[in-house]
C-alpha cells in the first residue's frame, strides 16, 4: 500500500488512513475480514480525524456481524460475478464439459439482455421481486429473433442463466443460499423442437439434393459429413455433448442372441459414462464419416472438422444452414431449432413405437419422470395395441407374412420398411 501517506492502527486488524494518490484529505479504514486471509478498504467520506475513528469502528462492527450470520462481504455488481459466471462455462466448454454453442447461448443472455436489465445492481441486493419482474421488462424492451414478441422459451431460457448465476455466486459467497430464486421458473413450459414424421421425411429427402449443389468439392466433403451427423444423432438420441466426445475406439458393431447386429456406443457427456445401443443402419454412416475423415485412428474423435481437428461447434453453422435453406428452422410453435432437436426427434419417434419408458430413459442417460415430463405429449392413440394388450379383443395377433409393419423410423420417417428375409 505504497500510496499511503497517514496511518493510524485504531486495534489489530483495523486502521485509518489517508492516500497521496488523491487530491482529497478525507479518511479510509482498512479492515482485516476475520478468519480469513482477506482485507476491506471503504472510504470514509469525512476529513475530521475523531469521525473517522467512530466510522471505521462501526464499519468493523458490520464486518464481523457479517462474518459471523454467513453474509456476504464484499459488494459486486451483478454484471461482474455474471462476466465471472460467463468465463467459468467458457472454461467448461473448452475441456468439452459443456458445448461452446451452449457458452455463446449463455454469454449472449448475460450481455444482451440481463446486463441491461440488472447489470449495475449490487447482486447482494437483488431480491425476489426483480426476479418476477424480468418477463415484463423483457417485453417491454426486446425483441424476439424473427418478430416483435418475445417468445416464452426465449424469457424462460433467459432466466434460467439469471438464476443459474445467483447459484453461481451464492456458492462464491457473494451472497446468501436464501437469494437464490428457488421454485419453478414462470411461463408455459418450453416445448421440445422435435420433428413431426412429415418435416423429418422432407428435412431427409432435401438434405441429399443440399449435398449436390455444394459449390466445390470440399464444401460438399462437410455437407456430407454434417447429413450423416444429423443422421448418426437422431438414430442414437446422443447428446451433443457426448457425441463432441465420441471417438472411433468407442463404436462397435455386435450382435445379439439371434445372430442381429446393433452398434454399441460408449459416450461421456455431463460427466457421466454410459453404453447405448442403435440399429446396424447406424453404421452405414459412421462408415461414410470414416471414408473422408483425416482422423480415423481408435484413439481420435468421430466428429472433426476437414483438418482432422475435434469439431468443438459439431457443425452448428451447416446445420443451421440445411434448416433453413429447408424451412424447417422453426418448429410448429414458432421456437428456433438447434442440434439438440435431434435428441428429442429420436425421443419422439421411439415413444410413437412403443418403445418402454424405462428402457428409453436408459438408452439415452436420463430418468424416466423426465421422459414423461417432457414426451408426454406423444399420442397414446398411435400406441392402443400396446396400452391396450391382454384385454378382450386385443389378443396378440400371429405374423404370417413376414413382413414389418409401417412405422416412423429416424431413417425414413415413415416409410414403408422393406420385408425382412426369411
Amino acid at each position: 500500500m505504497d500510496f499511503i501517506t497517514e496511518a493510524h492502527e485504531l486495534k489489530p486488524g483495523l486502521i485509518i488512513f489517508r492516500r497521496g494518490d488523491v487530491q482529497h484529505n478525507r479518511w479510509y479504514c482498512r479492515m482485516k475480514v476475520p478468519k480469513e486471509d482477506r482485507y476491506k478498504t471503504i472510504s470514509l467520506k469525512t476529513s475530521d480525524m475523531t469521525e473517522a475513528k467512530d466510522k471505521a469502528y462501526d464499519h468493523d462492527a458490520e464486518l464481523r456481524f457479517k462474518v459471523k450470520h454467513e453474509m456476504p462481504v464484499f459488494n459486486r455488481q451483478f454484471s461482474q460475478v455474471a462476466k465471472e459466471f460467463s468465463d467459468r462455462q467458457k472454461d467448461r466448454a473448452d475441456v468439452g464439459q459443456i458445448t461452446h454453442h451452449r457458452w455463446r447461448v449463455i454469454d449472449s443472455h448475460i450481455r444482451s439482455q440481463l446486463n441491461r436489465y440488472i447489470g449495475n445492481t449490487q447482486i447482494s441486493l437483488i431480491g425476489p421481486d426483480r426476479w418476477k419482474d424480468y418477463p415484463i421488462w423483457r417485453q417491454k424492451n426486446g425483441k424476439g429473433r424473427s418478430r416483435d414478441h418475445v417468445s416464452d422459451a426465449t424469457i424462460r431460457s433467459e432466466m434460467g442463466t439469471f438464476r443459474s448465476i445467483m447459484m453461481f455466486a451464492a456458492g462464491k459467497q457473494y451472497i446468501r443460499d436464501s437469494q437464490v430464486f428457488k421454485g419453478k421458473l414462470p411461463l408455459s413450459k418450453v416445448s421440445r423442437e422435435e420433428f413431426t414424421p412429415q418435416e423429418y421425411r422432407k428435412l431427409h429427402t432435401f438434405a441429399r439434393s443440399w449435398i449436390k449443389e455444394g459449390r466445390h468439392e470440399m464444401h460438399i466433403l462437410c455437407r456430407t459429413v454434417t447429413y450423416n451427423f444429423i443422421l448418426v444423432m437422431t438414430n442414437t438420441g446422443m447428446r451433443p455433448s457426448e457425441a463432441k466426445n465420441l471417438r472411433w475406439q468407442d463404436v462397435s458393431i455386435q450382435t445379439d442372441k439371434q445372430d442381429r447386429q446393433f452398434v454399441r456406443m460408449a459416450v461421456r457427456g455431463k460427466g457421466k459414462h454410459r453404453n447405448l445401443v442403435a440399429s446396424s443402419n447406424v453404421a452405414t454412416y459412421f462408415e461414410r464419416i470414416r471414408e473422408i475423415s483425416k482422423a480415423t485412428k481408435p484413439e481420435d474423435f468421430v466428429f472433426t472438422t476437414t483438418e482432422g481437428k475435434p469439431a468443438k461447434t459439431l457443425y452448428h453453422g451447416l446445420v443451421e444452414k440445411l434448416l433453413i435453406d429447408s424451412d424447417l428452422q422453426n418448429s410448429s410453435s414458432g421456437s428456433r431449432r438447434s442440434t439438440y432437436c435431434f435428441r428429442h426427434t429420436y425421443a419422439t419417434f421411439r415413444l410413437t413405437e412403443g418403445v418402454d419408458v424405462y428402457f428409453l430413459a436408459k438408452q439415452m442417460g436420463t430418468s424416466v419422470k423426465m421422459i414423461e415430463d417432457h414426451y408426454g405429449h406423444v399420442n397414446p392413440v398411435k400406441n392402443a395395441e400396446r396400452i391396450l394388450q391382454g384385454l378382450p379383443g386385443w389378443e396378440p395377433i400371429v405374423e404370417v407374412s413376414g413382413d414389418k409393419a409401417d412405422s416412423v423410423n429416424a431413417d425414413a420417417a415413415g416409410t414403408k420398411a422393406k420385408p425382412r428375409k426369411k
